[in-house]
């Protein structure tokens, strides 16, 4: 019989016992049960709920079956639905009927959200250091790089000379938003929902407070339906992962490309690449290209998740089954991503001759030449069309803008002087900008220095 069976005159049957069940994904959550379970247990001992005695068989049960699950001893079945139930069975099987008393003034319901909270709140701390390990990845790439010039973009199009330590470094920055996002979050998983029973609290007298302090949460639900209801924690985990994988996505787009023979900046190493059944010649970038769509899958939970909770009434419905399997794979999905970046940023080989002949044969420098009138007084808008007739004229004869002559340039505006011509190579355009965030090498070392500093305090 199944231990919420006593009212029911039939059996379940077995196609809605499969349906029914999760303990196929959920039973991943023992160690955070038990732990609950073992909290809970000291707690209604103390309170008198029941007896030392009691208590301590419970506790060894406990850590039996803990043993029995790490040493894969467990049989697992749909007929008892989930790790509760599988948790709980085993414990009346191992103690007698005294493990039935477990179960008093609790309900699965704040159980499972107790087990969600514990699991959420160390997925955040691993999620974290994984984030902080291929930030160390791309810190130690751009040091290597400060002085490699690349083509910087937009639209796709050859816009500003940057070097390639700039262009890491920004995801740096995203890594680091996406970093104190997860931190944040910690906060609202923080929050202990035991106790509040089936939905409306427990008529035993219960010791919340002593179950938060040994489970190290830092408040709790004050409100016993929204405690077993409450889902909005593992939805901002989700939307920080969808978020996360945004920025990986658009960092497997630039490798991606980088790595292809048109651009050539990049070569992939060997260990992150595969090759093709049918073209011997071909190294395909799939690490990248599958980071980029797995991206889809994470936000796919987290539309999935919304949509499952926009319509529930509260408490407590079995929609919220739900709410694990995309959470689970969301998990899995995110450190897979995180660890293989670090591992293959590592070893990415960069091709710095290609980098800058790319940018030292196309018209990145004619902002410069633009804000050069700006400083002998031309309004910009005018400087802006001086210049874009000089672009014309190079694109139209098929030159580069360093190639103009000074009475080239002075045909354009009487303002240019010789010393315009200093300020048309690569290495120009970004030494000349020192603003800070810029991709001057000053503002580069300072952006390193501010990061490495956000690292430390890490440690």
């Amino acid at each position: 019989m199944k231990l919420w069976g006593g009212r029911f005159s039939k059996e379940t049957d077995a196609l809605v016992e499969a349906f029914t069940a999760s303990i196929a994904f959920d039973k991943r959550l023992y160690e955070e049960d038990i732990r609950g379970s073992m909290a809970h247990c000291r707690m209604l001992a103390a309170c008198g709920i029941i007896t030392r005695e009691e208590a301590d068989s419970i506790l060894r049960g406990l850590e039996e079956i803990r043993g029995e699950i790490e040493r894969g001893e467990m049989a697992f079945t749909a007929a008892l639905e989930d790790i509760h139930m599988h948790i709980e069975k085993r414990l009346i099987d191992k103690i007698g009927p005294v493990g039935g008393k477990l179960h008093t003034a609790r309900s699965r319901n704040d159980q499972v959200a107790l087990d969600l909270h514990l699991y959420v709140r160390k997925e955040i701390k691993e999620t974290i250091a994984l984030i902080i390990a291929l930030q160390e990845t791309l810190l130690a790439v751009a040091e290597k790089h400060t002085d490699t010039i690349m083509p910087g973009y937009t639209h796709l199009q050859r816009a500003q000379p940057v070097t390639f330590a700039h262009h890491l470094l920004a995801y740096f920055w995203q890594l680091q938003r996406d970093k104190e996002r997860f931190r944040d979050t910690y906060r609202r998983a923080d929050w202990m929902p035991l106790g509040a029973g089936a939905l409306a609290g427990t008529t035993f007298p219960i010791n919340r407070e002593m179950v938060r302090e040994e489970l190290g949460f830092a408040r709790l639900y004050e409100n016993s339906m929204d405690a077993v209801s409450d889902r909005d924690f593992i939805l901002e985990f989700l939307a920080n992962a969808s978020i996360l994988m945004m920025h990986l996505s658009r960092l497997s787009e630039d490798l991606i490309l980088w790595n292809s023979q048109e651009f050539g900046f990049v070569t992939l190493d060997d260990a992150f690449t595969t090759g093709s059944s049918i073209m011997p010649q071909k190294k395909n970038p799939d690490v990248a290209e599958l980071v980029r769509g797995k991206t889809g899958r994470v936000y796919g939970h987290l539309l999935g998740l919304l949509t499952v909770l926009k319509g529930l009434p509260l408490t407590y419905n079995k929609d919220l089954q739900e709410d694990k399997e995309g959470l689970f794979d969301t998990v899995d999905t995110v450190k897979s991503c995180l660890a293989l970046y670090s591992a293959m940023l590592r070893t990415l080989e960069v091709d710095k001759e290609k980098m800058y002949q790319a940018v030292d044969g196309d018209l990145a420098s004619a902002t410069d030449l633009a804000d050069y009138l700006v400083r002998k007084g031309l309004p910009f808008r005018e400087a802006h069309a001086v210049v874009g007739r000089l672009v014309g004229k190079c694109v139209a004869e098929k030159r580069r803008l360093k190639e103009l002559t000074v009475e080239e340039l002075q045909a354009a505006s009487p303002l240019f002087a010789a010393d315009a011509l200093d300020l048309l190579p690569p290495e120009a355009c970004v030494a000349a900008r020192t603003s800070r965030g810029g991709t001057a090498a000053a503002a580069v070392q300072e952006q390193l220095r501010k990061a490495r500093a956000l690292l430390e305090e890490n440690r």
